[in-house]
């Protein structure tokens, strides 16, 4: 089930929040428990039971622990954790691909299992490790009671695309929270936001790459490739975007404080700049329990180099069991050691423009390796986008330009603080007492005219994938 899905907004979400307010006390904790398990049990039912048994794997090794705290037993359930949930996502992610490298290599035949990806196991697992490592760290109290825990690690909003919720960051809500009319109201203006930004601009713009994508390479125009990567880009900025908005006024709603997960990425002047601002919580994770219990930048630039291209080898394969997202971390590591190294001194000395299109640059030719799990279309793509196409436009991409020109206008504003300091503004210009009624209205009009529209186009239109679902 997505959250921008009919089904999802007329029949599960009201009668969850009916329950979940309707319920006293500690029951909300239940409520939320059975209700993301069936939230994930709509779509894979069968990998429910993964998704109780990470539960009961990390609850227990937490407790083990507290337990053995101070003796040499105390590493006994960090270790448990760690295969266990390294151990689920190796075998059903990795399995597969690492046979058919080992095929490559050697020659082999390595049987593979050929089982589906449970959605979002990327996630929940990171999540649940943290668990158990910030308590070995002293850094989060261990969890008594396993219903509270179960809740944090099946919380529906952020469960299959994140943003990758630590337990010590809501370790306090989890028990004690509070529901407020205003917290569940700005809860509901963020989901709508995110609604419009996947259903109005990442579900649109990404037809136009859909187009681009199942166009013959030998039939692709130079103009063509670049519009489709374009879009590409746009596509997967407001579809992951916009459901961490959602996911982050789902949380508001029912009393929790989620990190946020994007800061207008685009706009940055540098790589480095880009991964602070991209994917946000990804970043915290790998930096906090793994860059920095390597060393970090403690001891000396070559270890630090060491690693961050050992952050960035994971953060490829973390993305997807694929050649193509090992070159993808790849080409961000290069830069982002190059920019350690010189690049960044360099950068500072010129026009900031100059820091914005290189970027830009570095991006656009990072999304065919991220898009095309087939290396060989990566680098076909690339090709053309550089010149090696036969042509290099046509009446198709003047077709495309002029159809979706409205739109990449729209988004390339969407990805920038342009709008939401023109909000601020007009906040700030009817904040007066005797303006209150008109920033109400205005508010309703807004978030009214965007929920019509996306609920339109759910409708009405039949195209309304989620990419981080994969992952």
């Amino acid at each position: 089930m997505v959250f921008s899905s009919l089904t999802f907004l007329f029949l599960f979400l009201p009668i969850l929040l009916l329950t979940y307010y309707a319920s006293p006390g500690r029951a909300k904790n239940a409520v939320l428990f059975f209700g993301s398990l069936l939230f994930y049990a709509w779509g894979e039912p069968v990998y429910v039971v993964l998704m109780v048994f990470s539960t009961l794997l990390d609850y227990t090794c937490g407790r083990l622990v507290e337990r053995y705290r101070g003796t040499s037993k105390q590493k006994i359930g960090l270790i448990l954790s760690l295969c266990g949930n390294l151990g689920l996502l190796f075998f059903f992610k990795y399995a597969d691909f690492l046979a058919d490298a080992l095929h490559m290599v050697t020659g082999l035949n390595v049987p593979k299992h050929g089982l589906p990806l449970p959605i979002g196991i990327s996630f929940y697992t990171f999540q649940t490790m943290s668990y158990t490592i910030d308590v070995y760290r002293g850094k989060a109290k261990m969890q008594q009671n396993i219903l509270s825990f179960g809740t944090y690690v099946t919380l529906f909003p952020q469960l299959i695309a994140g943003p990758i919720v630590r337990y010590r960051d809501i370790a306090e809500e989890i028990d004690h929270r509070t529901h407020s009319f205003d917290r569940f109201g700005e809860g509901a203006r963020r989901f709508v936001t995110g609604l419009a930004k996947k259903v109005l601009l990442a579900n649109n713009i990404g037809l136009l790459w859909e187009t681009v994508l199942h166009t013959e390479i030998a039939q692709l125009t130079t103009a063509s490739a670049w519009l489709g990567i374009v879009a590409f880009g746009f596509q997967i900025y407001f579809d992951f975007s916009g459901y961490s908005d959602m996911a982050i006024g789902l949380g508001s709603m029912l009393g929790f404080t989620f990190p946020e997960n994007f800061n207008y990425p685009f706009i940055s002047k540098s790589v480095t700049e880009f991964w602070q601002r991209w994917h946000i919580s990804l970043g915290a994770w790998f930096r906090d329990y793994v860059y920095i219990p390597l060393g970090g930048n403690r001891r000396g630039l070559a270890i630090q180099l060491r690693n961050i291209a050992v952050v960035w080898l994971l953060t490829g394969f973390w993305h997807g069991a694929g050649w193509n997202y090992i070159l993808w971390g790849a080409w961000f590591c290069f830069f982002l050691i190059a920019e350690k190294l010189f690049l960044l001194r360099l950068l500072s000395r010129l026009p900031k423009v100059c820091g914005h299109i290189y970027t830009q640059c570095v991006l656009m030719i990072s999304w065919p390796l991220f898009a095309n799990e087939d290396v060989g279309r990566c680098f076909s793509h690339l090709r053309v986008m550089f010149g090696g196409g036969v042509r290099v436009i046509d009446d198709a991409a003047c077709y495309q330009f002029l159809t979706y020109a409205p739109l990449l206008i729209v988004c390339t504003i969407g990805c920038t603080p342009l709008m939401k300091k023109a909000g601020e503004k007009i906040v700030a210009f009817l904040q007066a007492p005797k303006k209150q009624p008109v920033l109400a209205l205005c508010d309703l009009v807004r978030l009214v005219g965007l929920s019509a529209l996306s609920l339109a186009y759910l409708i009405g239109g039949s195209y309304n994938p989620f990419l981080y679902f994969r992952f």
